[in-house]
């Protein structure tokens, strides 16, 4: 597996940073799942962090955050400098009492997209094509809101002005062009086939720079109309990018235990009342609690 250069503009922290941010982010969301204590696992992934880094710094900082309010993403979004505008968004999207979106999931999706800076997914160097489709498909797959997420994507320094223009614009069309057109009008083989058939500039103006390149813009062409799904499933066969996390469904089988543990008890306390009854009537004696008394005045 390759490795990534440390001055990589898709991973401005450097690589070291990144596969450590991966390891505590795939540790959180493994331990987080077996019910031990948030603090705890903080505490216990800090000594394992790579003390050159400056991610321990980070996890004490976060650590005393979760005890005064109780939150990552509020810790987070006061490291700007460290963890990326993306990043808090997903954790205050997860711990987000009133949506749906699971924890364990998001810290999934932080740990492999970290795990990509670093170039440690697959044997395909990480691109900037691929780190905008990943977290562009977070937010599609999991319904965490365009207006933000985008918002939020843009602040990745990992981006140039450029891309964040391009970004930024796409905010307001998400849901009223087909995601496939907005690819394909800013790809190379876009400008390949206007040049071809003569309507397009030679030389295209900054504002319509292609930022995929000719086989992102054959796979949006070739998904124009289809469900978006299609789309990105292609692209992330063709790209090497990582597949976003997706919520694991519970085995029912696995409540049937429990809930036949229940239904025994509830016919047990059935059996001792029809027994109580025949033997001369249920002692309601029994079920009586004293009245509270009450101070006198």
């Amino acid at each position: 597996m390759p490795e990534a250069d440390s001055k990589n503009p898709i991973s401005p922290l450097g690589i070291e940073e990144y596969i450590e941010q991966g390891h505590f982010f795939r540790t959180l969301g493994t331990r987080v799942a077996e019910n031990i204590p948030a603090q705890d696992v903080l505490a216990a992934v800090r000594e394992e962090t790579l003390a050159t880094c400056k991610l321990p710094m980070a996890i004490d900082f976060m650590l005393a955050e979760l005890r005064h309010a109780g939150t990552f993403a509020t810790a987070m979004a006061k490291l700007p400098h460290y963890f990326t505008p993306f990043q808090t968004y997903v954790i205050d999207q997860a711990e987000n009492e009133r949506g749906r979106f699971d924890l364990r999931v998001g810290l999934a999706v932080l740990a492999q997209e970290a795990e990509y800076r670093a170039g440690r997914y697959h044997e395909t160097a990480p691109t900037l094509q691929g780190l905008f489709l990943y977290q562009f498909e977070v937010l599609c797959r999991n319904r965490l809101g365009y207006d933000q997420g985008l918002t939020a994507i843009s602040g990745d320094p990992a981006y140039s002005a450029l891309w964040r223009e391009w970004i930024l614009t796409i905010r307001h069309q998400v849901g009223m062009v087909d995601i496939a057109d907005l690819l394909y009008v800013r790809s190379d083989y876009y400008h390949q086939r206007a040049n071809q058939s003569g309507h397009g500039d030679t030389e295209p103006s900054e504002k319509s720079a292609p930022l995929f390149g000719e086989r992102e813009g054959r796979i949006a062409l070739a998904n124009r109309r289809k469900d978006p799904l299609f789309l990105f499933a292609s692209l992330h066969r063709q790209l090497g990018y990582p597949e976003v996390p997706r919520p694991v469904l519970r085995d029912p089988k696995e409540d049937l235990l429990p809930q036949m543990a229940r239904r025994l008890e509830q016919l047990e306390k059935r059996m001792k009342l029809m027994e109580e009854e025949q033997r001369g009537g249920i002692d309601l004696t029994k079920l009586y609690e004293p009245p509270p008394e009450y101070p006198s005045r």
